[in-house]
């Protein structure tokens, strides 16, 4: 795996580009800080799309019945493996991390007919 800071300049342009392809994916969204602790936001929901607007300075992680925002980001890193992107951390303005975990939904057999 390979992680990378992106530069501000290249987060709208990188997310419009990963967007499509991590739409049915699953993600878990983690919240850590000094004064919230670790807390879980989303438990592995199936993945709408993540966006950055810079007219409003702001992250949307949408998620099956969830939209978490991040304003004010600060930083974004990115974490790809051969499967594509594996996991975003986005540090916003307070110093807050959100940790955006993916991956694939298990692809089980169809359940066999009885006779």
């Amino acid at each position: 795996m390979r992680t990378r800071k992106l530069a501000k300049a290249e987060w709208k342009a990188y997310f419009d580009r990963m967007s499509k392809p991590l739409k049915g994916r699953l993600a878990e969204i983690e919240i850590a800080s000094l004064t919230l602790g670790h807390q879980v936001e989303a438990n592995w929901l199936p993945l709408i799309g993540i966006a950055y607007d810079p007219k409003d300075d702001i992250v949307e992680i949408a998620v099956d019945q969830l939209d978490h925002m991040i304003q004010k980001p600060r930083e974004i890193a990115v974490e790809e493996g051969s499967d594509g992107l594996a996991s975003v951390e986005i540090t916003d303005s307070d110093g807050i991390m959100q940790i955006v975990k993916l991956r694939s939904p298990l692809m089980l057999p169809a359940p066999s007919e009885t006779k």
